[in-house]
C-alpha cells in the first residue's frame, strides 16, 4: 500500500515541541535501558523505514523532502523543515539532511538465535567491543560476509548508539544479533549443546596461521576487545587459536580490519 503524505508536517521554530527528542544530540545518548534510539543520514533511515523496526517519527531538510517522504509508512509524522532549522534543532552543523526516532527491539538470546540455523553457520562472538565505531563496522563486514549472527557479551557497547547505526550504514537493523549477560555460560552452549566450532583470534605466535585453519560446518569466531584481546576464560572454551600471518613488524590490526580479513577466509 502506497503511503499516504498528509502526515508530513512542516517546522519553522527551534522550539516546536513535536521535535523535542531530536533537540541537542550531541548532548545526549538514548540509553541502553531506553526504548528509542537515533538514526541519521539518508542512507541509514531508509534502512531503518525498509527493515520493519518501529518508527516513532522523522525530520527531514527539505532539500530531502523527495527522496525520504515516498519511505514514511502512513501514521508515522514526517517534519519538514530547512536545513538551516534541522541544524539548530539538533545543536550542530548538520549536513545529512535526515534524522529518525526509532522503537528498540527486544534482544534475542543466543538460543532464540540457534533456533533459526541451518546445517551450515557462521557466527561473530564479541565479548567486549567498548568503541562504539569500531562494533559498527564489525557490523557492516559481518553482514557484507553473510554472517548468520552477532553475538555480543554483556560489556560491548550499545549497538543502537548513533555513531554505531551510521558507522553500520543500517545494517544493524538486517543482522541478528543477540546480547548475552553471560557469554562463558553461552559460548559453552554453541560449543556443547549447539554444535559450533569456537575459534579464537589471537596474536600468539604458536596459533594456527589463518590460510592453514580450516573450518567445520558451525564456526563461531571470536575476537577481543581493542586494548586487551580476548579473556583467558573465552580462549580456554575454543578448540582453535587462528592469527593473522603479518609482516615488517606489525605486531596487530584494527578489530574490524581483522575481521574482514578472517570473515573473507571462512567464507569464502
Amino acid at each position: 500500500m502506497q503511503p499516504s503524505h498528509t502526515h508530513m508536517q512542516p517546522i519553522h521554530s527551534l522550539d516546536d515541541p513535536r521535535v523535542a527528542a531530536y533537540r541537542n544530540l550531541k548532548d545526549r545518548d538514548f540509553a541502553r535501558e531506553g526504548v528509542r534510539f537515533i538514526a541519521e543520514g539518508e542512507y541509514v533511515v531508509r534502512r531503518l523505514l525498509e527493515s520493519g523496526w518501529g518508527v516513532e517519527s522523522v525530520l527531514a531538510a527539505e532539500a530531502k523532502l523527495g527522496a525520504v517522504a515516498p519511505l514514511v509508512p502512513a501514521g508515522v509524522p514526517l517534519y519538514a523543515a530547512s536545513r538551516e532549522t534541522v541544524s539548530g534543532i539538533v545543536g550542530f552543523e548538520f549536513h545529512r539532511g535526515v534524522l529518525a526516532i526509532g522503537h528498540r527491539r527486544p534482544a534475542p538470546s543466543v538460543a532464540d538465535l540457534a533456533r533459526t540455523w541451518g546445517s551450515r553457520v557462521t557466527l561473530l562472538v564479541l565479548p567486549e567491543i567498548t568503541n562504539t565505531e569500531n562494533l559498527g563496522a564489525l557490523f557492516r563486514i559481518a553482514a557484507g560476509f553473510g554472517v548468520d549472527g552477532v553475538i555480543l557479551g554483556e560489556r560491548c557497547c550499545d549497538p543502537l548508539y548513533r555513531l554505531c547505526i551510521r558507522v553500520s550504514m543500517g545494517t544493524v537493523f538486517r543482522l541478528p544479533i543477540a546480547r548475552s549477560d553471560d557469554v562463558t555460560r553461552d559460548l559453552r552452549a554453541l560449543r556443547d549443546a549447539h554444535g559450533v566450532e569456537l575459534a579464537a583470534a589471537v596474536l600468539d605466535d604458536d596459533a594456527v596461521p589463518l590460510p592453514q585453519c580450516p573450518r567445520g560446518e558451525r564456526l563461531g569466531l571470536l575476537l577481543g576487545s581493542e586494548a586487551h584481546g580476548l579473556a583467558a576464560q573465552h580462549v580456554a572454551l575454543c578448540s582453535r587459536r587462528v592469527t593473522i600471518p603479518m609482516r615488517l613488524g606489525t605486531d596487530s590490526l584494527n578489530v574490524a580490519v581483522a575481521a574482514a580479513v578472517m570473515l573473507y577466509e571462512f567464507t569464502r
